[in-house]
């Protein structure tokens, strides 16, 4: 199978996968990533050994960023060879696109011209944020394109246990999950990871925080209760999980494995293999966030999740 090419688009503030996805991908010189500004990176990828580098049969071959002096930063510390003026200049260049940024409701126009175009895209999380943008990834997938997009903590080493059974823990009946930032760019992170848990079948969402200290009860179909706290400076990440015969609370502590089993899925689901889990899941997830958005900007009203739906579906 040939080497596929890979273009790394986009770049917002407080995000700097670029440089860590792409040296996920292609390796990284090590005296200009310190140079990202982003201290955590350079730290936790000088942890990993050689043969932990690489992404399935791929390399991120171009880089364009919304400021151009980012793209050259990004192209020296992960050895991306080509810098281009303009996302679309990569159209026929490459086999597959990553848009890695966390705003939602600018992924439909970072999209269009290479969904238009039939390559496979890989949308960081959120996919998006709102009602309209969801209905318009839902048409183009019904057409045919091909869309991927979840948080990495759906990967999550310290969860793989749980995610395959949680049987120990007889029938679940409380889940809470902590995470920081923001709810629109990071709520994803705390539910995703639940959701696999769970399952689909989620009936409601109120959110009675603010925009810094979002708090939300979600209830699921099941009998499960889950409590989502999203405070934007809270330090750590833990999953606590509570079932009928037993309870345990996980850390979060591997980052890279996370991020590097969610893009060798997506260069799989490029190759033209099936993804793991249908976009059914990613489409109810963003009706999630939505609701815990709507839900807090209305003072806490408890939102239906039927409500979300049936406007998507409008």
């Amino acid at each position: 199978m040939k080497e596929l090419k890979v273009a790394m688009l986009g770049m917002v503030d407080e995000n700097g996968h670029p440089y860590s996805w792409s040296a996920m991908f292609n390796g990284y010189n090590k005296e200009a990533m310190e140079d990202c500004g982003y201290p955590v990176i350079p730290r936790y990828l000088e942890k990993e050994p050689a043969d932990n580098f690489g992404v399935r049969n791929a390399k991120v071959t171009h880089i364009w960023t919304d400021d151009p002096a980012d793209a050259k930063k990004v192209a020296l510390a992960a050895k991306i060879p080509n810098i281009v003026e303009k996302p679309e200049d990569v159209i026929g260049q490459v086999d597959a696109v990553i848009i890695p940024t966390d705003k939602g409701n600018e992924h439909v126009w970072r999209a269009k011209p290479f969904v238009e175009a039939g390559l496979p895209v890989f949308v960081d999380k959120p996919l998006t944020d709102n009602v309209e943008d969801l209905k318009t990834f839902i048409k183009w997938v019904e057409n045919g394109a091909r869309i991927m997009s979840s948080s990495s903590l759906r990967y999550t080493k310290e969860y793989l246990p749980y995610f395959i059974s949680t049987h120990e823990l007889g029938e679940l009946r409380y889940i809470n999950m902590t995470m920081n930032k923001s709810w629109e760019r990071y709520g994803i992170h705390a539910l995703e990871p639940v959701f696999r848990l769970t399952g689909p079948g989620y009936v409601s969402v109120q959110n009675t925080g603010d925009e810094t200290h979002n708090i939300l009860h979600l209830k699921h179909e099941k009998g499960i209760d889950v409590n989502l706290a999203v405070i934007y400076d809270m330090a750590g990440s833990n999953l606590k999980i509570v079932g009928t015969r037993d309870s345990v609370t996980l850390p979060l502590k591997d980052s890279y494995y996370s991020f590097r089993t969610q893009l060798q899925e997506f260069i799989s689901f490029a190759e033209g293999n099936e993804p793991s889990y249908p976009f059914t899941e990613t489409i109810e997830l963003m009706e999630i966030i939505i609701a815990g958005i709507r839900s807090r900007d209305e003072g806490g009203r408890k939102v239906m999740l039927q409500e979300i739906k049936d406007e998507v579906n409008a």
